[in-house]
């Protein structure tokens, strides 16, 4: 085992430290106050190859590992988990997808400006859309549809919660085209967002990561040629799956960030605030929250490692993907709260970025699969 940064990930994590320090920073409360989309910010990032960070270069992506991955991840969430998770979705979910799934028309058409950011030097990245009103956790119960028509599918139904929904140009859209077989009647359906029939609904008012881009998106008789299914008829929820399983690597890694960020926020001001005389890191009580901070950062870190290393190496992840993201999200909640603590009434007021961290921090134990979905998948694995 080696527990030490090659020279290339040492370089990924400078890079993604220094744009998030530089250039996700500055505005941020801003950003979050104003639910002001992060354009400029993820436009920056496709230029440096973030937005298609795995995808192979050969589609125009930078070709690294899902360990580069997480260390950029990290880094950016440290300072804003609203622009990471624009590129966690654009990377785990759609342009995986895609590489892994997609025939070469669709790689070509569609993967290479996704995996580049941009198409006709204007951004250009990609939602995935699973999640409806009465379908969340429970993913089988599609009730968005598609009719065969010959020729091309009719897709009808609404998707909510989904991140990049008002910027993507390109809908990777789960829907039912035979209600009669459940799960297997599940087809993916990459859909363009400028096609007629499809609208885009209000941005969702959120507790944390306010300028993402979360909306609903409806779909009134939208036709999608036969040539936009992902894989196969009835591939879709196997699709979903897969395509879930990295992603928890990805909101693992959000997670992870928003956890370190927090706890590196709650040192520093401990050596700077004095009480009873004394620097506050002096004091027992504080010692004890910063080293409990620390031991769940490094333990979140190591599970998520553990998970990209895993993916890379053609090991199934899927336990291992579950236990980073559930621990993850659980570090992050618990450190950035305990954060807020040790500010005391400063960590309650926005300028000193802990409160913003500890909202954020909450959506990672609900997105791309609650807590308690993720005990369930763990459970199922450790009982086989």
């Amino acid at each position: 085992m080696h527990f030490q940064l090659t020279e290339e990930h040492k370089m990924i994590v400078q890079a993604a430290r220094d744009f998030a320090r530089q250039q996700c920073l500055p505005g941020v409360i801003e950003r979050d106050e104003h639910q002001k989309f992060p354009r400029e910010q993820v436009i920056q990032l496709a230029e440096l190859g973030f937005m298609g960070l795995m995808v192979d270069p050969a589609y125009g992506g930078a070709g690294m590992d899902t360990i580069s991955y997480v260390l950029a991840m990290e880094e950016i969430s440290k300072i804003d988990a609203s622009v990471s998770v624009c590129m966690s979705v654009n990377n785990s979910l759609v342009c995986w997808g895609l590489e892994a799934y997609g025939n070469e028309d669709q790689k070509q058409k569609y993967l290479v400006p996704l995996a580049q950011g941009r198409k006709d030097g204007d951004l250009y990245i990609g939602a995935f859309l699973l999640s409806e009103p009465e379908a969340g956790s429970d993913a089988t119960s599609q009730r968005t549809t598609a009719e065969d028509k010959g020729d091309h599918y009719l897709l009808n139904g609404t998707k909510n919660w989904i991140t990049n929904g008002g910027s993507a140009s390109v809908y990777l859209v789960m829907a039912q085209t035979d209600p009669s077989k459940g799960s297997k009647g599940i087809t993916t359906f990459i859909v363009e967002k400028n096609w007629p029939g499809v609208t885009v609904g209000a941005k969702e008012n959120k507790m944390g990561i306010r300028a993402s881009d979360t909306h609903s998106i409806l779909f009134n008789d939208v036709k999608v040629p036969k040539e936009n299914i992902i894989g196969e008829v009835g591939f879709g929820f196997t699709f979903a799956m897969k395509t879930l399983a990295g992603g928890r690597i990805g909101i693992a890694a959000q997670a992870l960030g928003i956890a370190s960020g927090a706890y590196e926020l709650a040192l520093e001001y401990s050596k700077q605030r004095k009480a009873f005389g004394k620097e506050i890191m002096n004091h027992q009580a504080i010692q004890f929250k910063l080293a409990d901070m620390a031991t769940k950062v490094e333990a979140a870190r190591l599970l998520c490692l553990k998970s990209a290393w895993e993916k890379d190496n053609g090991i199934d992840y899927t336990l291992s993907s579950s236990m980073a993201k559930v621990y993850a999200s659980e570090a992050a909640m618990w450190i950035s709260t305990e954060a807020v603590q040790v500010h005391g009434g400063y960590g309650y007021v926005k300028e000193y970025h802990v409160e913003r961290l500890m909202r954020d921090a909450k959506i990672t134990q609900i997105y791309e699969g609650t807590s308690e979905v993720q005990r369930i998948v763990i459970g199922r694995q450790i009982l086989k």
